[in-house]
């Protein structure tokens, strides 16, 4: 998510210890081979156009960092966070949406499946999806994009059958410009901590519409905090044929699927 309102640990979370805000490079930094070309040695032509399309931004320059540790399908994921940016942060919906990955494996079957993740922040969710064997496109406001490239290739690269992607998603603004249905399919659409008190409600509504075709599958995790939240729950409800997965009464997170209703 690019904003929220608040910071709490959560069970899954392993550690924490400091790190300065050059630590992005060092992912990149160890896969540059000796002829100065990126990429896994021995492994670079088949890695090459899916490794620079995660080197595309530059991260915010935050005073301080975080590593945070966390364990989820079996992977100690590693991710910087930084309280500085309500976008740098992992929340309880995403933590909530990955255990529920985790638990339901077989279940949704994320081999080989095209994921967007929308309100990637920091990128556990997306992460946590291409471990699992998923296709997967992370989004998010530009300021945010620098972090989660990191962190997406610091988890994935060499670990993974599918390198994520990161794209610049603002909610309601050049949808069939930059996802046009005609080309872009995806079989689930993940969402956490997406909906707050903020006044883009309709927007991302509309977003996730868009995204979603026949087939489609939306997972939206949310810690419900304030009446707004019930409010948009509603509207959803009213685009999508909803079911209520599951609950996690210690942080107050529900998790919806949903599917787009068509006429």
């Amino acid at each position: 998510m690019d904003v929220c309102l608040s910071s709490e640990q959560q069970p899954g979370r392993l550690g924490e210890g400091p790190s300065s805000p050059d630590g992005w490079l060092e992912a990149e930094e160890e896969t540059v081979q000796k002829d100065g070309t990126s990429g896994p040695t021995g492994d670079f032509n088949s890695i090459e156009p899916s490794l620079h399309s995660l080197q595309k931004f530059v991260p915010t320059n935050y005073a301080s960092y975080t590593q945070e540790n966390y364990l989820f399908a079996g992977k100690k994921i590693v991710v910087q966070e930084s309280i500085e940016s309500y976008g740098a942060v992992v929340w309880p919906g995403a933590m909530a949406l990955c255990q529920y990955l985790e638990e339901h494996t077989e279940e949704l079957n994320f081999q080989d499946a095209k994921i967007l993740e929308i309100g990637a922040g920091p990128g556990l969710v997306s992460i946590v999806a291409s471990i699992l064997g998923a296709q997967v496109t992370a989004t998010d406001l530009p300021d945010v994009l620098g972090n989660l490239q990191h962190n997406l290739l610091k988890n994935t690269l060499a670990h993974t059958a599918h390198l994520p992607e990161v794209k610049e998603l603002v909610w309601g603004e050049g949808l069939e410009q930059n996802f046009p249905k005609s080309t872009f399919y995806y079989d689930y659409v993940l969402a956490s901590d997406v909906v707050y008190h903020h006044y883009c409600l309709d927007k991302l509504l509309s977003t996730m519409a868009h995204l979603c075709q026949p087939g489609t599958v939306l997972l939206w995790a949310n810690k419900f905090r304030f009446s707004t939240d019930y409010e948009f729950l509603d509207k959803f409800k009213q685009v999508f044929d909803t079911t209520f997965l599951a609950e996690f009464p210690e942080s107050s997170v529900k998790i919806f699927k949903g599917t787009l209703k068509w006429d």
